[in-house]
């Protein structure tokens, strides 16, 4: 039994060994909403935790759009990446193999859900959806969730066709973008995402808001608050599903205990204050899955 014991404790080590051994480098995707520099910013320490953990090079990739991070998983150069809602509908309707859903952030009050917010500048005279009837208004990105997917789907329904409501529709690019640009006068109103919990002075206690308000970009008291759309569910860590158990195991379980070894690490991959990175199942995303088929006419 001593023999047999020991032939497996050698055949386990040795496994793990090999199966470590076959990855020589690990990428992380962060889908866009924000300048380049800022999201390589606020994940490079998250980066150098995952590269000890890993023992070998991990690499941030921050392409312009969201689609680049969706291809990025779906064609195996990325290994890694927080998705929203739709952008993980987009990858496991092309391909339910390529990607496994392990966490998603929960809030400060244990919530794990959060909103699409529609804002306008606060001289605007614009204070609820209705006044931005005949007026620019914009999205951030085709694979967003809380930037247009969810949006679009309830303003159409209790507004009808968007691009007659409004005097033009754009897709702003991002998050940061539309903020920024709702700011500036670019767009008179547009949409964005928040826990919507905290103080609005604070662009909430996490989201794009809270980014840009940190940031310096925005002073949140010249925005005002006009619509509010129902609750969404937190997108999900993902973890492309080929890579070696060990490795998959080791990235989510260094996720997770986030909070707990470095919160102002956390503060950054989370865009604000949370409590945890807890795990999820694929059935949290059923609704988004089925308004993603309707979106694409599947």
């Amino acid at each position: 039994m001593k023999t047999l014991a020991l032939a497996l404790a050698v055949t386990t080590a040795l496994t793990s060994a090999v199966s470590a051994q076959e990855i020589t480098g690990f990428n992380i995707g962060i889908l866009g909403g924000e300048n380049a520099q800022d999201r390589m910013t606020s994940n490079e320490c998250f980066r150098a935790k995952m590269e000890e953990a890993l023992g070998v090079p991990v690499k941030i990739f921050t392409p312009a759009d969201y689609d680049g991070v969706i291809q990025g998983l779906l064609g195996g150069t990325l290994d890694y990446a927080w998705l929203g809602a739709s952008a993980y509908a987009k990858i496991y309707l092309t391909d339910p193999e390529a990607v496994e859903v392990k966490l998603t952030k929960q809030n400060m009050d244990g919530s794990t859900g959060y909103y699409s917010i529609g804002f306008a500048r606060a001289d605007s005279g614009i204070t609820s959806i209705e006044d931005a009837k005949g007026k620019s208004f914009a999205f951030a990105d085709p694979n967003s969730t809380s930037g247009y997917l969810v949006p679009a789907a309830e303003l159409t329904a209790k507004l009808g066709k968007l691009d007659e409501y409004f005097s033009e529709v754009k897709m702003s690019g991002g998050h940061e973008q539309t903020i920024v640009g709702v700011a500036n006068g670019d767009f008179a109103a547009g949409v964005s995402w928040a826990d919507g919990l905290g103080n609005w002075e604070d662009g909430y206690n996490s989201g794009a808001f809270r980014k840009a308000a940190d940031a310096g970009l925005v002073d949140m008291n010249n925005l005002v608050e006009i619509w509010k759309s129902a609750l969404i569910p937190e997108g999900p860590m993902v973890v492309r599903k080929a890579l070696p158990q060990d490795v998959k195991d080791k990235v989510t379980q260094l996720t997770a205990d986030l909070w707990e070894t470095d919160p102002e690490c956390a503060y950054g991959v989370a865009a604000g204050e949370a409590k945890d990175f807890v795990p999820v199942e694929h059935s949290a995303y059923d609704g988004i899955l089925a308004a993603r088929k309707l979106q694409e006419g599947m």
